[in-house]
């Protein structure tokens, strides 16, 4: 079967943008699944953070395992692991079986998920991999703003289990889509590393200074992110009387200023190093949640505030996550597979631990959303000027 570079993208971009609509989908949704759990809207919420263990297990273990297997069995299993559990989550009746159904769905969708780049690196290389790449940022950027509007459509037509329907819908769409239009990509004449070496690779990432800090920079960015998002059902629908019919355009204005900031960084990169934009990103993510914390403190904290203010932080996500991952693959291009299944599993650990931070302790105020922001902002600025060497003046703007 001749591979379209569109077709692949579009392919792609579809099993990736599972995660976002499998996350944000069901928050309109998180104080109607509360009531019928008969758990408070903040245990509920770490139903958010326990996906997020999930998948970034998920990553860690089926990442490998397709390099041995092939894209196509791991990617078949993973979709109908989450096909499944998104069907038995619509009968869940309480918070225990909502916590456990929500962890084996993310372990399929992990598995799902950590197969897209490798299909991309599988097909193409250069120009036109970087191409195939960024048709698919593109088309990913939409999902997470529109799942929110997606799951409070489905949540007024019906009620909060039919979000689950519609995810175990698109699962089982994207089994036949890619079982009839991707064939498998890799080559399996190729040896794949043995699971020995895989743990080698692991264990050589972390023990390299400068590839930490730049992991470092991504996990704290990501946890500050999850802190909000786990919060904002509670923070924006009750906290401030958001009705859930707009809670969707609130939540999605961080997606637009995420998407924006990707620009101004291209732009910037023409005469400043990918390093230079790190450290710019992390400063404003510690201004922004530090304001978060005084308005708080000073009971200023009225929506339009906080509205901005968050996303001033979640906006330089743009800047902090592709020039740390740029960074960090220069250093391990020659494992940049490993290397980014390891970031995606700190990464997505680290949101899942914020999440539990925020959402555990059941206060019913904003000081847990917004000290958890201004400690991942913190440890973030600290640890990449720590780990990480000064930058010097960009001598190739075009090579950046």
């Amino acid at each position: 079967m001749e591979l379209n570079p569109r077709r692949v993208a579009l392919l792609v971009a579809a099993n990736t943008a599972l995660a976002p609509f499998a996350i944000d989908a069901y928050l309109p949704a998180m104080g109607a699944l509360a009531d019928t759990i008969g758990a408070s809207i903040h245990h509920t919420e770490l139903s958010i953070s326990i996906f997020l263990f999930g998948f970034a297990l998920g990553q860690l273990c089926f990442g490998p395992l397709s390099d041995r297997l092939g894209r196509k069995p791991v990617l078949t299993g993973g979709l109908t692991v989450f096909a499944l559990a998104s069907l038995m989550l619509t009968q869940v009746d309480s918070l225990s079986e909502l916590l456990a159904l929500r962890f084996v769905q993310a372990l399929g969708g992990g598995a799902c998920v950590v197969n897209s780049a490798a299909i991309v690196r599988d097909c193409f290389q250069g120009r036109e991999a970087a191409r195939v790449m960024s048709t698919m940022a593109m088309i990913m950027m939409l999902a997470p703003l529109v799942a929110p509007s997606v799951g409070s459509a489905l949540l007024h037509a019906v009620d909060w289990w039919l979000i689950f329907v519609f995810l175990a819908a698109y699962a089982l769409f994207l089994l036949w889509l890619l079982g009839t239009k991707l064939p498998e990509t890799r080559d399996m004449t190729l040896p794949a590393a043995s699971p020995r070496q895989v743990i080698g690779n692991y264990a050589s990432i972390l023990r390299h200074r400068e590839g930490m800090g730049y992991i470092c920079a991504v996990a704290t960015a990501f946890s500050g992110l999850f802190a909000f998002v786990t919060a904002s059902p509670f923070v924006y629908m009750e906290y401030f009387s958001l009705s859930p019919a707009l809670y969707p355009f609130v939540f999605g204005a961080n997606v637009i200023i995420i998407a924006s900031s990707n620009r101004v960084n291209i732009a910037l990169l023409k005469t400043r190093t990918p390093q230079q934009n790190l450290r710019l990103g992390l400063a404003v993510q510690l201004a922004a949640s530090s304001g978060l914390v005084l308005v708080t403190a000073l009971g200023l904290n009225s929506l339009p505030v906080v509205v901005a203010l968050v996303m001033c932080f979640t906006g330089m996500i743009g800047l902090i996550t592709p020039n740390s991952i740029s960074s960090l693959l220069d250093h391990f291009g020659h494992i940049s597979a490993t290397a980014t299944a390891l970031l995606g599993g700190i990464q997505f650990s680290s949101g899942a631990l914020a999440g539990i931070l925020v959402g555990y302790f059941e206060i019913e105020n904003m000081w847990p959303m917004v000290v958890t922001m201004l400690m991942a902002s913190t440890v973030g600025n600290v640890g990449v000027r720590w780990l990480t060497p000064k930058p010097g003046p960009d001598v190739s703007p075009d090579h950046a």
